[in-house]
């Protein structure tokens, strides 16, 4: 072998060698970037994860107020329902009281012998019967029956 054979022998292996670096270079610059690409993805995935766990932080929180104003809702309404049978307990009561009242003051007008002869004496209807003409105030005179008895 010529010395020209070996120089170009060694200029192939070199030109080789150069081209296998070349490769070997590109393939590790391809990689690097890859490496920063999933990089990026995986920080972008980062901060999306975070304004997802925001979010449903902030749906789990409005969620447990929907709760709890639902639930002071069925409260107020179970309040008001209470409060509504009290009520119609309270206005029966006094209708209960208001017609023992009205008994007790008919009874009293069938005890007093003054309202008693004065209801006889002024007929059913505001009428004299002997007359056939309106009698004078008859409701009068036992209103003012009836403020005697009060005022002793």
């Amino acid at each position: 072998m010529s010395t020209n054979t070996m120089w170009i022998v060694i200029a192939v292996i070199a030109a080789v060698l150069v081209i296998v670096a070349v490769i070997f270079a590109a393939r590790a610059a391809t990689r690097r970037r890859r490496v920063r690409q999933a990089e990026e993805v995986l920080e972008q995935a980062k901060v999306t994860t975070t304004r997802a766990e925001r979010r449903q932080a902030l749906a789990d929180e409005t969620a447990a107020k929907a709760r709890a104003a639902q639930a002071e809702a069925e409260a107020k309404a179970a309040e008001a329902a209470r409060l509504q049978e009290r009520a119609a307990s309270h206005q029966s009561d006094a209708a209960a009281s208001r017609e023992e009242l009205e008994d007790q003051r008919k009874r009293a007008d069938r005890l007093d012998p003054t309202t008693r002869t004065e209801t006889r004496e002024a007929p059913d209807h505001g009428r004299d019967e002997a007359l056939g003409e309106p009698s004078p105030e008859p409701t009068a005179d036992a209103e003012s029956s009836r403020q005697r008895r009060q005022s002793s």
